[in-house]
C-alpha cells in the first residue's frame, strides 16, 4: 500500500520536475539523442566484449512523413553499423514506423528496413508492445519470416497466451525471439500479475524454446531468473549458439555481464537513444509505476 502510495506520487511530480532532474535520472539508460553517440557506446562495449542493439526512442507516429523519417534514420543507421565494422543490430516499434497509420505503410517501411538488413548482413528485431496490437505484431512477423530470414521478434511472459503463440509458430521451424517478462500495465484477465508466477512462466517457456532449438534472448535483471536459467542450459546442455542473454544500457547486474562472459555466453545490450527519451521516460513511468521505485532506489545507491 505505502508502496504504491510513493510511486503513485513520484509518477504525479515526475511531469512537472525540470529537464535537466530527469536526465539525471533517464541518462544512465539512454545513450544520448544522436545515433553518433548511440554508436560510440556500441563501439565501447564491443570492445569489452559485448554485442548490442539500438533503437531509437519513440512510438506512435502519426504521420506517414515522420514514419518515413524514422524508417530512413534506422536505414542510416545499418550503414554505420556496417561501415564501422559494429556487432549491433536494431529493434523496431511498429508503431513508431506506422502501425498507428496504415498496415501498408507500416510494412511498406519495414520491407525497406528488411532489405537494408539483408543488404548489410545484419538482423532486425520486431518489438512487442502492448496487448492491442500483439495479434497485428505477430500477424507482421509470421509475413516477414516468410519473405526474410534476419527478422526476428519478442515475446512476454506475463500473457497468458504466449504458450500457444510459441507452440503455433514453431510448427512452421526453428524462429528467433526475444522472452521478456512484459513491462506494460495489462489487465489480469490476460495477463499474470504475481511476480512468481510470472518468473515460473518464463522458466516454463524458456524450457520450451530450449527444447525446440528455439534460438532464444534471455532478457532480465532478474537475478534469480538467471540463476535458474543456467540450471536450465546445464540440465539440457544447451548449445550456446542457440540463445543469448540481453540486458537494458545502465542497469547493474552484479556481476552478472562478466560471469555471462566468463561462461562464453553471448551479452547482447540494448541501447535506446533518441530526441524523445524524456517523453518515453514519463510514458514509462505512468505504464508501469513500479519502476518509480526501482528507479528512486537506484538514484540512491549511486
Amino acid at each position: 500500500m505505502i508502496n504504491n502510495l510513493f510511486n503513485q506520487l513520484i509518477i504525479t511530480i515526475t511531469p512537472f520536475l525540470p529537464r535537466w532532474i530527469i536526465w539525471k535520472i533517464a541518462g544512465r539508460y539512454v545513450a544520448g539523442e544522436t545515433s553518433a553517440k548511440a554508436l560510440a557506446v556500441v563501439r565501447q562495449l564491443n570492445d569489452k566484449g559485448y554485442s548490442a542493439t539500438v533503437d531509437i526512442l519513440g512510438e506512435h507516429t502519426n504521420s506517414k512523413s515522420e514514419a518515413a523519417e524514422i524508417t530512413h534514420e534506422y536505414m542510416n543507421i545499418y550503414d554505420e553499423i556496417s561501415k564501422q565494422q559494429l556487432d549491433c543490430n536494431i529493434s523496431i516499434k511498429p508503431s513508431h514506423i506506422g502501425q498507428d497509420i496504415s498496415n501498408e505503410i507500416l510494412q511498406t517501411n519495414l520491407d525497406k528496413l528488411l532489405l537494408k538488413a539483408e543488404e548489410t548482413n545484419n538482423f532486425l528485431r520486431i518489438d512487442m508492445e502492448n496487448s492491442t496490437i500483439t495479434d497485428n505484431t505477430i500477424s507482421l512477423y509470421k509475413n516477414c519470416r516468410r519473405k526474410y530470414k534476419h527478422v526476428g521478434t519478442v515475446f512476454q511472459a506475463y500473457l497468458y497466451r504466449t504458450q500457444a503463440d510459441l507452440e503455433q509458430l514453431s510448427q512452421n521451424g526453428s524462429f528467433n525471439f526475444r522472452l521478456c517478462k512484459g513491462i506494460y500495465k495489462e489487465p489480469a484477465a490476460i495477463a499474470i500479475q504475481r511476480r512468481g508466477k510470472i518468473n515460473n512462466n518464463f522458466l516454463k517457456l524458456l524450457r520450451f524454446a530450449f527444447e525446440k532449438g528455439i534460438y532464444v534472448g534471455i532478457a532480465t535483471h532478474d537475478l534469480g531468473l538467471l540463476k535458474s536459467a543456467y540450471t536450465l542450459i546445464s540440465e539440457l546442455n544447451v548449445s550456446t549458439d542457440k540463445f543469448e542473454f540481453q540486458v537494458l544500457y545502465g542497469v547493474p547486474m552484479s556481476g552478472w555481464l562478466e560471469k555471462h562472459l566468463k561462461n562464453n555466453f553471448k551479452v547482447r545490450v540494448y541501447i535506446p537513444f533518441g530526441v524523445d527519451w524524456h517523453a518515453y521516460s514519463i510514458r514509462r513511468l505512468k505504464e508501469n509505476p513500479n519502476i518509480a521505485g526501482y528507479i528512486l532506489k537506484d538514484l540512491f545507491r549511486r
